[in-house]
Parts: C-alpha cells; sequence; structure tokens
C-alpha cells in the first residue's frame, strides 16, 4: 500500500448515508415556526422544500440509502483521497502523523457537491422547475450550479456581496453551468431592498442573502430553495465523507485521535467528523472533535446556545444553535464561507455538551498555515479549509505520536487576491468586538424554556 495515500475502489462509495439524530447524546430542541413559535410541522416546511427532504430533515433512521441515480454520479470524483501530509510532518519537526481528505477532487472543487446533487436530485423527482439559494464564498453556488445543470433545473444564486466581488471566478463557474448570479443584498426581493435602503453600503451577509432565496421561492410556485450547510439533510449527505474516511483509516492501520474540520454552518465538519461519535461517546478520552472557525465571525467561541432565526429578515425556522444574533455582519474577511452567524443544531448541541471542542484562529494565523501547507504538501487550499489546517499544526506541535486527521474541504484557486494580499502584508486580522455581538444578541427572538 502507498503509505501517503489511501485510496478506496469505486464500489467503496457508500451506499448509505450516516444519520447521526440516530444516536446522539439528547434529543435536538426542535425548530419552531417562525410566526407562532410552535414546533414545526413538516407542512410548514412545504412551500420552500420537497417532501422527500422534510423526510430527512426529521428522520431518526440510522441509515438513509443513497438514491442510484445520486451515487452514480459521485462516481465522478469519489471515493476521494486520504493523504498522509509527511512533508508537512516533516516540516514541523512532529512525531503526530497528520493526514487530510482531499474533498477538493469535486468538479465545484469542494465537499459541497455531496448534498448539492442529492437536494438537485430530490427536487427534480417532485417536479420543481428552479432552485434559489445562497452562497458565501462561491463553493456551495457552483455546486448548486452544477448540479442544477445535471438535472435540468434552473438556479438563481444570491451571492454576499463582498465575495461576489472578491471571487469573481467563482461567479464564472455558476454561469459556466447555467446559474443566474446576484449580488446580495439585491434590488430583486424584498427583502434585499429593504436592507440596501437602510445599509447600502453593507457587505452583506450569509443571513441576508439566505432571506433573498428564501423569499424567491416561497413566493414563486415553481422554486424551492436549498440550503448548503446547518440543516440536519445536509449534514446527513455530507457523511459521506466520514464514512470514506473510516475505511480508508482501517486500511492505513489507523485510529485518529484528532478529528479537525473548520466550521461556518457546520456541513463539512458534521460529514468530516460526525460518523465517528458513536466512537467518541463510547470513549471520549480515546478521540478528540475540534472545530476551527474565524475569530472575525466565532459563533462558537462566542456566541450564545439559543433559538435564533437562520436569516436576517426573520422569515426562515427558529433553530437553537450557537449564534452571534441574526443581524450580526462580520468583517469581509477572505472565508467567506464561513461568515455565518449561527451553526448547525447538530454541532452546537454537541458543542453545549463538551463533545465537541470550538478554536478561534485570526486570518493572518488562517493564512500562514495555508502557505505553509501548499509550500510543502504543493496543494492551495481555499480559507476556508486553512481554518482546519491551522489548527492541525498547532495540534501537531503541541502533542506527541498522535493521529491527526483533518478535512481538506476545498481548494483555494479563486482566492489568489487573499493570498497576494496576504503576502504584500496587507491582510488585516479583525477580531469582533464584544460589545458588537452584544447589540447583535439583544434582538434574539423570545422562546419559552
Amino acid at each position: 500500500m502507498d503509505k501517503e495515500r489511501v485510496n478506496l475502489p469505486l464500489d467503496e462509495i457508500p451506499s448509505a448515508w450516516y444519520n447521526v439524530l440516530a444516536d446522539l447524546p439528547q434529543p435536538l430542541p426542535p425548530p419552531l415556526h417562525p410566526g407562532t413559535g410552535q414546533p414545526l410541522k413538516p407542512a410548514d416546511l412545504a412551500p420552500i422544500f420537497p417532501m422527500a427532504l422534510i423526510e430527512q430533515e426529521m428522520s431518526g433512521q440510522r441509515w438513509i440509502e443513497i438514491p442510484s441515480a445520486v451515487r452514480e454520479l459521485y462516481r465522478i470524483w469519489r471515493p476521494t483521497p486520504l493523504v498522509r501530509a509527511v512533508r508537512l510532518e516533516k516540516a514541523l519537526k512532529t512525531t503526530c502523523r497528520i493526514y487530510f481528505k482531499n474533498e477538493s477532487v469535486s468538479p465545484a472543487g469542494s465537499h459541497k457537491l455531496n448534498t448539492a446533487l442529492a437536494q438537485a436530485y430530490y427536487n427534480k423527482q417532485e417536479g420543481v422547475r428552479r432552485l434559489s439559494t445562497e452562497t458565501g464564498a462561491g463553493q456551495w453556488g457552483s455546486s448548486m450550479a452544477f448540479a442544477c445543470q445535471l438535472f435540468g433545473l434552473g438556479c438563481t444564486i444570491y451571492m454576499v456581496k463582498s465575495s461576489y466581488h472578491q471571487k469573481p471566478y467563482r461567479r464564472s463557474m455558476m454561469h459556466i453551468w447555467g446559474a443566474e448570479v446576484l449580488p446580495s443584498p439585491s434590488t430583486r426581493t424584498q427583502a434585499g431592498r429593504a436592507i440596501l435602503a437602510e445599509f447600502p453600503d453593507t457587505p452583506g451577509s450569509l443571513g441576508i442573502a439566505i432571506s433573498e432565496a428564501v423569499e424567491d421561492a416561497a413566493t414563486h410556485d415553481d422554486t424551492k430553495y436549498t440550503l448548503g450547510s446547518v440543516l440536519n439533510h445536509v449534514l446527513l449527505h455530507q457523511s459521506v465523507i466520514g464514512l470514506e474516511t473510516k475505511k480508508q483509516l482501517a486500511i492505513a492501520g489507523e485510529t485518529p485521535d484528532i478529528l479537525i474540520g473548520c466550521v461556518g454552518g457546520g456541513s463539512n465538519f458534521g460529514g468530516f467528523c460526525l460518523p465517528f461519535l458513536p466512537d467518541k461517546l463510547r470513549h471520549p478520552e480515546k478521540m478528540r472533535l475540534v472545530a476551527a472557525e474565524p475569530s472575525a465571525c466565532p459563533s462558537l467561541t462566542k456566541g450564545v446556545y439559543a433559538y435564533d432565526f437562520g436569516d436576517t429578515a426573520k422569515l426562515t425556522p427558529l433553530v437553537k444553535m450557537f449564534t452571534l444574533g441574526h443581524g450580526f455582519v462580520p468583517e469581509s474577511i477572505h472565508a467567506g464561507g464561513l461568515r455565518y452567524h449561527g451553526t448547525a443544531p447538530i454541532i452546537a448541541q454537541l458543542v453545549n455538551l463538551k463533545v465537541i471542542e470550538a478554536q478561534a484562529y485570526p486570518q493572518s494565523h488562517v493564512f500562514e498555515a495555508a502557505l505553509q501547507f501548499a509550500r510543502t504538501e504543493g496543494f492551495i487550499p481555499a480559507p476556508e479549509t486553512s481554518h482546519a489546517i491551522a489548527a492541525a499544526i498547532v495540534e501537531a506541535k503541541r502533542n506527541h505520536n498522535k493521529c491527526i486527521v483533518f478535512n481538506y474541504s476545498g481548494h483555494g484557486h479563486f482566492d489568489m487576491s487573499a493570498y497576494d494580499a496576504h503576502l504584500a502584508g496587507d491582510l488585516e486580522d479583525y477580531e469582533h468586538p464584544a460589545e458588537k455581538i452584544a447589540a447583535a444578541l439583544k434582538d434574539l427572538p423570545k422562546v419559552g424554556a
């Protein structure tokens, strides 16, 4: 066996997704209707999601079969390789063994396509003609554009304005695959117009873009909404990452000590780490699950665990999560995919229960880690992915003889301007002031115990 790369044959692509809801230490607090405050019913979600995804969102079934059409499309790039970073280990002079699961090899360049294909498939099955969605850095938007192209669906993408201008070639990918891309906030929706009237120079946020995409779907009968993170069914689809990783580590004769992923909403971290949760719960002292986030948008490390809206305009259901407040607008850091005020309820609960630990890193630290990785391993990581790399390097320096595995969630080929800025010394760190976080949290909805 190649000691640096562990591949799986095509027939080892998982045939079923793993649903962690079956194994959580406690049931998740129920999502609440944004108008009534009562627990959400499946019919409440029908205007924006197809019934198959609603059922998956609320299912407690441990294994859910992957449709053959979706599994066949996974074969375009799956299984993805598990690679040992031997040159990085040597540069760090560490006795730890560092592995990364390379999700950047998908056509869209990231893990996001795992759920984009599934969501497009289920919408097509139910006769939907167009999908609306938001995107931060553009990895989700490009994945959704490609998935819609494969299934013959229209696609409208509201891209956070700061990323829309920072990452023009992500827009180009979406256009190549036939999607319509709008900078958010836009004049297309009532939510966007309201934000622009009050804050004409806003850089935008994922919360605002979600509001626009949800409004678009809710006001067009032929359109449904898709989300690239946070929701239970998204983490479900992403479980293919962790399931493959478990098989690959077994082939390599390794048992992971530390598993790491970056976190914005939580999809790549959840897909990578949650299939290991039963092992973690059985032997809590033998495995650590580490979530790495930006200090400019520190939901897990400085947010509060409370019910909040998933969007700025208060159109989405209320979910209990770590949040900085639905009105929170982070600075225009280059890790646009991590600029989200909340977190997946599953991840949030496990952080609250101290099953998962969270760490926050400033932008300059993250880009230094990215450079060290690129200069040793060759791959140029996305700014989002670089948070996981930064955490892996920190852990490798702190520990001895540990097996450290992180999710390489996407490449940075469209982030060259950010790398140029860092190399020129023009990339500034930003730690969101406590008073601004406190101000955003004042508007949290009042929810009974």
